[in-house]
């Protein structure tokens, strides 16, 4: 029995105290954004093109609109976000910094809040990780910095012929036990040192992407960083550099370079729910 009062797992309830502090991290973080020249938008909470940002389809709320075109509730805002400002209002506005505050939904019934922004026809990888810094540090949390780059995954599992869930899924025992010198190397690098090490032995095919990440690592001002090269995230449309950030075993922040429609962006969302929990701790 469903009593009227219970709200369905994964759902979000905020009262008093905890409503506030949402309220007043949403706003500070608002503010911030605007004050680096973002506005905001809001977009609505359905979507025709879900199945491009999410790697599990399964995880979509989906059914059907008056024309029996599949439609799914917003699980991720970011594609959404630049096709609705290049293609429905390209014509009303040229501006290319934008944020949002808004929740997504996955399957069966979780929400989740974020605050999020995506820097369109910018390609600058540096920039948004150190805007992301600033946040953090304007929250005054220091949380881990993970930088990574999805196509260095994708190239030794090619070089080695191997399948690329095993990154996707962490296997690291697995990678571990192929008994490759210089992918153990790439495995145990931590910082810029580890780095800078690994580069001078792994295959020349690997080298160009271990070296843009080896640049935007130098270049990163925000201090607790940690560099993954291996790791390989969920989100389908980061193309290059990309980052999680990471405290007490929540995921804080992902963000990234991306392309959609022909156009390179970056972007970044702030998990809402996981920062209350930290700032209450």
């Amino acid at each position: 029995m469903v009593f009227e009062h219970e709200i369905p797992k994964g759902s979000r309830l905020y009262f008093g105290k905890i409503a506030k502090v949402k309220r007043e991290l949403e706003y500070k973080i608002s503010s911030l954004l605007n004050d680096n020249g973002f506005e905001e938008v809001v977009t609505p909470n359905f979507s025709y093109s879900q199945h491009q940002s999410i790697a599990n389809d399964k995880k979509l709320i989906k059914f059907s609109d008056e024309q029996n075109e599949q439609v799914s509730l917003r699980a991720d805002s970011t594609l959404d976000v630049v096709r609705i400002i290049t293609k429905r209002l390209g014509r009303t506005t040229k501006h290319r910094k934008w944020f949002y505050v808004q929740p997504v939904f996955t399957y069966p019934s979780n929400e989740e809040y974020q605050i999020g922004c995506e820097w369109i026809c910018h390609d600058n990888i540096v920039d948004i990780l150190n805007l992301t810094g600033n946040i953090l540090d304007s929250l005054e949390i220091n949380p881990i910095l993970q930088l990574s780059n999805i196509n260095i995954p994708k190239l030794v599992a090619s070089e080695l012929n191997i399948d690329v869930e095993l990154f996707k899924n962490g296997e690291i025992a697995k990678l571990f036990e192929l008994n490759v010198a210089w992918l153990n190397d790439l495995i145990k690098v931590k910082n810029i040192e580890d780095l800078e090490n690994a580069i001078k032995v792994v295959p020349s095919i690997i080298k160009v992407e271990l070296e843009k990440l080896l640049k935007t690592a130098k270049e990163v001002e925000y201090k607790n960083l940690v560099i993954a090269p291996l790791y390989h995230g969920s989100l389908k449309y980061y193309d290059d550099v990309y980052y999680r950030v990471i405290q007490d075993n929540h995921v804080i922040c992902k963000g990234g370079k991306y392309s959609s429609e022909g156009i390179s962006s970056l972007g970044f969302a702030l998990y809402t729910d996981s920062l209350i929990k930290i700032l209450e701790d």
